[in-house]
C-alpha cells in the first residue's frame, strides 16, 4: 500500500515526540474524550482497554490519541482524532514513523486489516478483534503467514488500496461493511453491535 501521508516525527511546534505525547494524555473517563467515543458507539471501557486516551491540547485542539506499533511492539507513532473540526481543519493528526498499526486484540489468529481508528474500535464492540492501518505503509505485512482480510472501507480510495494489498498479500481476501454502510464506524452506528456481529458472522469465513 502506498504510504500517502508524511507524517511529523515531533508535534508540530513543540519537541514532543510519540512517547511524550501517550504520556501527557489522560485516561478517557469523566474527559471530554469520554463523551467523544460513546456519542461515536464506542463504551468508554471499551476504548479505554484499547489503549485510547485523551489529549486537550493536540496541536491545538482536543483529541483522543491512540498509538501505533511495530511488529516487535515498540510504539512508532501516535493517533490523534480531533473531537470538533471546523472547514478547512484536519479531522485528524498522527505523529511519528511510519510501520505501526493500532492492534486492538489482534495478538494472535488471523488479521482483520481496517482503515480508521473508529472502524477497529467498532470491531472491538462486536468483540472482533482488528488491525487499523490509519492509511499508513505497514511493511511487515508482507512477512507475516497469518491469514489477513482487507477491510478497508467502501470507497473508491479503500477499494483501491484493498486492490493493491490483495496483490502484494498472496491468500489475503477482501471484507466489506454491510450494504450502505461505507466503513464499520458508520454500519456500527446504522445496525447496532448485533447487527454487525451477525453480519461479520455469516462473512468471515473462520
Amino acid at each position: 500500500m502506498k504510504h500517502r501521508f508524511i507524517d511529523p516525527l515531533l508535534l508540530p511546534g513543540t519537541r514532543l515526540g510519540p512517547v511524550d505525547l501517550l504520556t501527557r494524555a489522560v485516561p478517557l473517563e469523566g474527559t471530554p474524550g469520554q463523551e467523544y467515543v460513546e456519542r461515536r458507539g464506542v463504551p468508554c471501557a471499551v476504548a479505554t482497554a484499547a489503549g485510547v486516551k485523551f489529549s486537550a491540547d493536540h496541536a491545538g485542539r482536543p483529541a483522543v490519541l491512540a498509538g501505533l506499533r511495530d511488529l516487535q511492539g515498540d510504539l512508532t507513532a501516535v493517533h490523534g482524532r480531533y473531537l470538533h473540526n471546523l472547514r478547512g481543519q484536519n479531522k485528524m493528526l498522527t505523529v511519528g514513523r511510519p510501520g505501526g498499526v493500532i492492534s486492538i486484540g489482534a495478538r494472535a489468529g488471523p488479521l482483520i486489516l481496517v482503515e480508521g481508528l473508529f472502524d477497529a474500535l467498532s470491531l472491538a464492540v462486536c468483540g472482533q478483534p482488528a488491525v487499523a492501518t490509519i492509511g499508513r505503509e505497514v511493511p511487515w505485512l508482507v512477512q507475516t503467514d497469518r491469514q489477513i482480510l482487507i477491510a478497508f472501507d467502501a470507497t473508491r480510495p479503500g477499494n483501491e488500496d484493498a486492490a493493491r494489498l490483495l496483490a502484494l498479500l498472496p491468500g489475503s481476501r477482501r471484507l466489506l461493511p454491510p450494504p450502505r454502510c461505507k466503513d464499520w464506524s458508520t454500519a456500527l452506528a446504522k445496525r447496532g453491535a448485533l447487527g454487525v456481529s451477525r453480519w461479520l458472522r455469516d462473512n468471515l469465513g473462520w
